[in-house]
C-alpha cells in the first residue's frame, strides 16, 4: 500500500454526516498495529513497530459504508535497537513528550472495499501537524455480515518532513514506509 498526501484537506468530520447513528465498532489493540521503515545510509532499512492503536470503525447506518478513526500511541514502539528507539521517540522526530499519539481519520469508504480492496483517503496527524493521506487499501478477509470479523490491512509512504521531521537528511531518506493491521470488534458499551 501507498501513501501520497494530495492537494487538499478534506474535513473527515464533514463527510461522515452520513454515518451518523451508525453501528458502531472498536479497532482491537492487541491484534492492531502499525509498521514502518525507512532507509539508513542508501544501505539499510530502519524499522519499528507500534504495537498500540485503538480508536474506532464507524459503518453508515445503510452498513455500506466504513469510516476509520485510529490513534497509534508513539510510546508503543518497538525496534532492534534501544539507540535507534531512543533516537527516533527525540525531538527531532516523533517528539514523544509533546506528541503521544499519531491519528489518522479516513473518509467514508464503501464497506466492500474493506473486502476487495482499494484506496483509502483520509487525514494523517503527526507531530501536531494533519496533512491528507492516501493508502492502498488490501484486500482482505471481510465478511460483509460480521464486520467484527475484518482485518483491514494498508499501506503506503509518506514523507518524514512534511511533519516536520527533518534531521538527518543526509543519512535518511525522507520517505517512509508505513503499513496498518486494523483489526475490528464489537464496541464495548
Amino acid at each position: 500500500m501507498r501513501f501520497r498526501f494530495t492537494g487538499w484537506l478534506l474535513t473527515p468530520c464533514l463527510l461522515a454526516t452520513s454515518l451518523l447513528h451508525a453501528a458502531d465498532y472498536r479497532i482491537d489493540p492487541l491484534r492492531s498495529y502499525a509498521d514502518f521503515g525507512v532507509r539508513l545510509l542508501w544501505l539499510s532499512q530502519v524499522e519499528g513497530r507500534f504495537e498500540r492503536i485503538d480508536g474506532e470503525v464507524t459503518l453508515s447506518a445503510q452498513h455500506d459504508m466504513a469510516l476509520v478513526d485510529a490513534r497509534i500511541a508513539v510510546d508503543s514502539i518497538r525496534m532492534d535497537s534501544d539507540r535507534f528507539r531512543r533516537w527516533v521517540l527525540a525531538p527531532e522526530f516523533f517528539d514523544l513528550q509533546h506528541y503521544p499519539a499519531i491519528h489518522f481519520v479516513s473518509e467514508p469508504v464503501p464497506l466492500r472495499s474493506l473486502q476487495q480492496g482499494g484506496e483509502l483517503f483520509g487525514a494523517l496527524t503527526m507531530r501536531g501537524v494533519t496533512r491528507p493521506a492516501h493508502f492502498e487499501l488490501l484486500p482482505s478477509h471481510c465478511p460483509l455480515d460480521a464486520p467484527q470479523q475484518c482485518k483491514i490491512e494498508l499501506r503506503g509512504t509518506v514523507q518524514r518532513s512534511d511533519f516536520g521531521m527533518t534531521g538527518h537528511r543526509t543519512a535518511l531518506s525522507d520517505q517512509v514506509s508505513l503499513g496498518l493491521l486494523i483489526a475490528i470488534d464489537y464496541a464495548r458499551p
